[in-house]
């Protein structure tokens, strides 16, 4: 089957309904990525073919006392008058997760019809997974490094066996917790039944909750951990981060922070910042449809067991 070129507005239109998966630069909020794209699709669908102005019946007086009907062209309807077509009103989207201005990585959006996607993926908190570099030595008030230093320490005791005890640790915590909000003794049968079962989910979405973490690269004074996570945010992090560097005898802020995955949307299948356009968005809403066909339990969850 061939394909076949689209070039009419109102065509395209009809298929701009569905979920992306965008790749968020750090420095820009959430918001600024939004409007963004809006901005570029509405300048993509009002370059394309679309409807002519309105016409309107009007009568004008003839010779011989007759008058004469014809249909001209409605000025009210101008785009030299109303302005273009398609604006950033007519657009609906919604973000899947807000990420901070300091947070890169994948962002997942739904487009008109593909808010109530989004809206079911978010309820059904899949997990994120996280590349975090901090900065060990120094800590600022943020906890950030766009932020005032307010202490310094020496690192030269740090090592990467060191990093890995602390956050093998940290870890084994934030599984205890987990029980503990379960209201189940860790020692209990209970407790063995809800761990055989498999990873379970908070039951909402205001308790940030760990559920691995690792570390991936050590270059002193710069490490870069992995977390798995759900209902973390960009602060928690920053907190997460400024507790490892307390843990380690010493001091450390975070100095990037990258989402490699949400759920089963990767980075590598991310729309970079020169594809926010019309063609490649429509590209990215089939290949993400394709992804919630494989994977339904991103929008049906049938347990609290991650999938």
């Amino acid at each position: 089957m061939s394909l076949v070129t689209v070039k009419d507005a109102a065509t395209v239109w009809k298929y701009l309904n569905g979920v992306i998966n965008v790749y968020k630069p750090a420095g820009l909020t959430v918001q600024q990525v939004r409007h963004t794209i809006i901005g570029n699709l509405c300048r993509d669908l009002n370059e394309l073919r679309v409807r002519p102005p309105l016409q309107r019946v009007a009568i004008a007086s003839g010779a011989e006392s007759r008058f004469v009907v014809r249909t001209v062209e409605d000025l009210s309807d101008n785009v030299l008058v109303v302005g273009p077509r398609y604006q950033t009103e007519d657009l609906r989207v919604r973000t899947c997760a807000n990420h901070g201005r300091l947070t890169s990585g994948v962002l997942v959006l739904g487009i008109n019809k593909g808010l109530s996607t989004v809206f079911r993926i978010q309820q059904n908190r899949p997990l994120r997974v996280y590349r975090i570099t901090g900065f060990l030595g120094k800590a600022t008030e943020s906890h950030f490094g766009d932020s005032r230093v307010i202490a310094k320490a020496t690192v030269d005791h740090i090592g990467s066996d060191k990093i890995s005890r602390l956050l093998a640790s940290m870890q084994a915590s934030h599984q205890k917790k987990m029980f503990e909000l379960c209201g189940v003794d860790m020692q209990s049968q209970a407790a063995y039944d809800l761990a055989v079962k498999g990873t379970i989910r908070p039951a909402d979405n205001s308790q940030p909750m760990i559920y691995g973490i690792r570390l991936a690269e050590f270059r002193r004074p710069f490490f870069t951990i992995e977390i798995h996570a759900i209902n973390e945010t960009e602060p928690y992090l920053g907190q997460l981060v400024h507790e490892i560097g307390l843990g380690l005898k010493s001091v450390a802020h975070c100095v990037a922070i990258r989402c490699i995955r949400h759920g089963h949307f990767e980075l590598d299948k991310s729309l970079l910042r020169h594809d926010w356009n019309l063609q490649c968005v429509l590209a990215g809403m089939a290949s993400s449809r394709q992804l919630l066909q494989e994977h339904p339990e991103m929008l049906h969850q049938t347990s609290t067991e991650l999938i």
